[in-house]
């Protein structure tokens, strides 16, 4: 039997899956040894036709709430990755900017991840499915369902990710 490997400290981390119409997060503790446990997760959502600078005031201010409450001790973000839609690409850049923002006034160091970094670090395979990377969250999380919806299980493999990444 291989013996428990322990680390020097828990870790507190909020994932982030960046998005304009809807933005994930997730909150995990990582304990001593390694396990994570969900504290909390979910989405802020912003309605489709509401002027784009109120949408992005929305998410600075719930995403700010959150961590207030949450006090997480870094922020694990997704990087962007398109290759077709810039409209989307440049809408949910901003997103991005204002969650890396609420990060860097709450004095909250910044991780990114690649979505294949991502797949490779949950799966072991960089251009898994989506549903393959949610089942890991589930796994990993110990849920009896996979996190729903598609954004708030992306934030928690985020911020699972960082808590594997970093204690190599």
């Amino acid at each position: 039997m291989a013996p428990e490997i322990t680390y020097t400290k828990a870790m507190r981390i909020i994932g982030i899956d960046p998005g304009t119409g809807i933005l994930g997060f997730g909150v995990v503790d990582f304990d001593k040894t390694g396990k994570p446990k969900m504290v909390d997760a979910g989405v802020i959502t912003t309605p489709a036709h509401t002027p784009h600078d109120e949408r992005l005031e929305d998410i600075f201010d719930n995403l700010t709430d959150i961590i207030a409450e949450t006090k997480p001790e870094i922020m694990s973000v997704e990087k962007l990755f398109f290759t077709k839609n810039i409209t989307t690409a440049m809408t949910v850049a901003e997103a991005r900017g204002v969650a890396l923002l609420v990060a860097r006034k709450a004095g909250i160091p910044i991780a990114e991840y690649t979505p294949m970094q991502i797949k490779q670090t949950l799966t072991g395979y960089g251009k898994a499915d989506k549903k393959q990377v949610q089942e890991m969250v589930r796994l990993q999380l110990g849920l009896k369902e996979v996190p729903k919806p598609d954004d708030c299980a992306d934030a928690l493999a985020a911020a699972i990710t960082h808590s594997l990444m970093s204690r190599v």
